[in-house]
């Protein structure tokens, strides 16, 4: 571990107990912070470099976690490195961090009766934030970036650039295009701010300039789970899959999904569908060994 320091700016491990230490201490964020402040606390963020977080990230591949588990914590110190770089002026690190390919999505998806619930509580920033994460698919982290130079009124679309740099064109259900007719359009603040509440009671603070708020959002998401009772464990990007699946079963059409979803690999949609895959049956399997019938025309001639 580094020597501790001294200095006038705010060590890393006050940024992080501040800023990551709020939410369920089982999540592998507050797990990753825990071990970054356990390495890198006494550092300030401009003392920070590659060699310091080569021993978080060496930390992480050497204890006797599942592929899973180790590929989760990655993810969280890239987007613990990536806050301390956009807020708080550390050199840019979250690439320093090793990669685990082949891991499969979370497998977990929200059911009708809680996105019901969670909707129905919901103060309208968040209800927005849900709603596009519900109702249309979206990642939690693009959704809270939308702004009016996305939203085509007339049109009721969304025009938006995906984490994969993908540019998805999506219609607006109703309930989302009644809560933007709410913002204002010359704005270019994102919707989600512009309906953020400036004094709010229940719902936790304002979102600071400069911030997209999102570890905001999510620590209010987890207050709205308790308020409405819901007791598991689930996320914003759970009522993603949720649509994924309610897609399919309605379509009967994996393209379709993948569209929704914004997936450039097959294999991606697949991984947010096969924990609902139906059993084989042998009807299935005698109906397909059968010809397809000619048209009438061909018989004919």
């Amino acid at each position: 571990m580094p020597p501790k320091t001294a200095g006038a700016e705010r060590t890393i491990a006050a940024l992080l107990r501040a800023q990551f230490l709020r939410g369920t201490t089982a999540s592998a964020l507050y797990q990753t912070a825990k071990l970054t402040i356990a390495y890198l606390g006494a550092l300030t963020t401009h003392q920070l470099t590659p060699a310091h977080v080569a021993e978080v990230d060496d930390a992480i591949r050497r204890r006797p976690y599942a592929y899973q588990t180790k590929a989760e914590k990655a993810h969280a110190l890239r987007r613990i490195l990536r806050w301390l770089w956009e807020q708080q002026g550390a050199p840019k690190l979250d690439s320093q961090v090793s990669s685990y390919p082949g891991v499969r999505p979370r497998n977990i998806k929200t059911t009708h009766e809680e996105i019901t619930a969670l909707l129905a509580a919901a103060p309208p920033h968040m209800r927005l934030w849900l709603l596009f994460c519900s109702d249309l698919a979206i990642r939690s982290g693009t959704a809270v970036r939308l702004a009016p130079e996305n939203y085509d009124p007339a049109r009721g679309e969304l025009r938006f650039t995906t984490k994969a740099n993908a540019h998805m064109t999506l219609p607006v259900t109703a309930e989302i295009a009644a809560l933007l007719e709410r913002c204002d359009q010359r704005d270019p603040t994102p919707f989600i701010r512009q309906l953020w509440p400036r004094n709010p009671h229940r719902h936790g603070k304002p979102i600071k300039a400069g911030c997209d708020g999102i570890d905001a959002l999510r620590w209010q998401f987890h207050r709205l789970c308790a308020d409405v009772g819901i007791t598991r464990s689930i996320r914003p990007h759970d009522m993603r899959r949720a649509t994924a699946v309610a897609m399919l079963e309605h379509t009967k059409d994996l393209r379709a999904v993948q569209a929704l979803l914004g997936h450039r690999n097959l294999q991606s949609t697949f991984w947010y569908l096969d924990h609902d895959l139906r059993q084989v049956t042998r009807a299935s399997l005698e109906i397909i060994k059968r010809p397809e019938p000619k048209p009438r025309e061909e018989q004919s001639a």
